[in-house]
């Protein structure tokens, strides 16, 4: 085995495919970006009077995964920090609202940038954020601050916060604040409250998918420098930019495609990239995103599933919530743990459809009312690797 090891990491080692795989990760930054330069130049627009010492308006970014929106608002800001007039007069601060999902997390990441220090946790909301607008009103400075996924925050925690933010200048003589949201959501304001969407919404900038052709461009560029001369076969990029096109314009599905296929043509020690190694790819990510999906879901939701399998194992290839909520209620006494109420697990139901994990249609029975025929949507195998590594269900699979 040792023998086998060596020469795998050997053959990584002199990699006949990479030359920089780095320059093909979503978060690698270029010095350009292509099919982005109209919302380059609007934001520019918006954010230059923080050179003068003035605040920009709050701004609201929109559009879906991967159409370049955190790109855009990093590479501005960074022109905008090399400015000669923004020293000792601007700061940035970034806070993605997926990994920093609370109010109090949120303050503390912004509370660090200012050099103001607070536990990672024990004091009060309400405290953190005092602390915080007299540490913004010591620096004297325009404070710009960018918050990447902020659905996230609004859809766990509520907008209090987000309005405390938008008013924050109303307790400022000396600093600024601009405020940046970010989201894929593009029905996001539904969970804001007017005050709010006045306060945050006063410019906005929608961000459109990437077409295959603009993605195509994006690939080429990325892969000039990063993969090593030759070693692209014909119609990778393109299948690789038509797969991410029929998703959305997705952009970093695009480079991710691109990516694995090298990886998975650099393990089988060949010295091109084909398209059958984008095909493989495209089957690893998919994989991989159900069973990451999986993983992470709360432990009711994998028994509610669980039980939908079960169901249609027994050769039903549609199962009612009633049968469901049955079988989910036996699988929870044999793990001793409390039962839900059926409204809870038809909400969850309603979640994993949502997310394709399983696809629920409503059926009419006539005088006995409606209920949901539910199937699975994903591969037995996604199934298994998915939730084999919860301890509670691997007792019962």
């Amino acid at each position: 085995m040792s023998k086998k090891l060596d020469e795998l990491f050997t053959r990584v080692l002199k990699s006949r495919i990479f030359k920089n795989r780095e320059l093909l990760r979503p978060d690698y930054l270029p010095d350009e970006l292509p099919h982005r330069e109209k919302q380059i130049l609007s934001l520019a627009k918006i954010l230059a009077p923080a050179l003068h010492g003035e605040r920009p308006s709050n701004i609201f970014i929109y559009g879906l995964t991967g159409t370049g929106k955190t790109a855009v608002t990093r590479h501005v800001l960074k022109a905008i920090e090399k400015r000669r007039e923004a020293r000792g007069r601007i700061i940035t601060t970034y806070a993605n609202c997926r990994h920093d999902d609370t109010n109090y997390r949120i303050l503390a990441k912004l509370c660090e940038t200012i050099n103001v220090k607070v536990p990672f946790t024990g004091l009060a909301t309400a405290e953190v954020y005092k602390r915080y607008v007299e540490g913004v009103e010591r620096k004297k400075r325009i404070i710009i601050i960018v918050l990447d996924e902020i659905d996230a925050l609004v859809k766990k925690s509520g907008d209090d916060l987000l309005y405390k933010l938008t008013r924050i200048n109303t307790q400022l003589k000396k600093s600024k604040v601009c405020i940046i949201g970010i989201t894929n959501d593009l029905k996001f304001t539904e969970y804001l409250s007017a005050r709010v969407i006045s306060s945050l919404g006063e410019e906005e900038l929608v961000f459109p998918p990437y077409r295959a052709p603009e993605l195509e461009d994006i690939l080429r560029m990325r892969a000039r420098d990063a993969f090593k001369p030759g070693v692209i076969g014909q119609g990778v990029i393109e299948l690789c930019a038509a797969l991410a096109a029929r998703e959305h314009g997705d952009a970093r599905r695009a480079l991710d495609l691109l990516r694995i296929a090298g990886e998975i043509a650099e393990r089988e020690g060949n010295v091109k990239v084909e398209i059958r190694h984008v095909k493989e790819a495209r089957r690893e990510i998919e994989r991989d995103r159900v069973v990451e999906v999986l993983k992470t879901m709360p432990l009711h939701s994998k028994i509610v599933l669980l039980a939908i399998y079960l169901q249609n194992k027994s050769g039903k290839r549609e199962t009612t919530t009633g049968e469901i909520y049955d079988t989910y209620r036996e699988l929870c006494e044999r793990l001793q743990l409390d039962v839900l109420t059926q409204r809870r697990i038809s909400d969850l139901i309603n979640e994993m459809d949502t997310l394709g994990i399983i696809h629920a249609k409503v059926i009419s029975r006539g005088r006995y009312g409606r209920t949901k025929a539910v199937k699975i949507s994903i591969s037995e195998k996604s199934l298994k690797e998915g939730l084999l590594k919860d301890e509670f269900i691997s007792k019962i699979l």
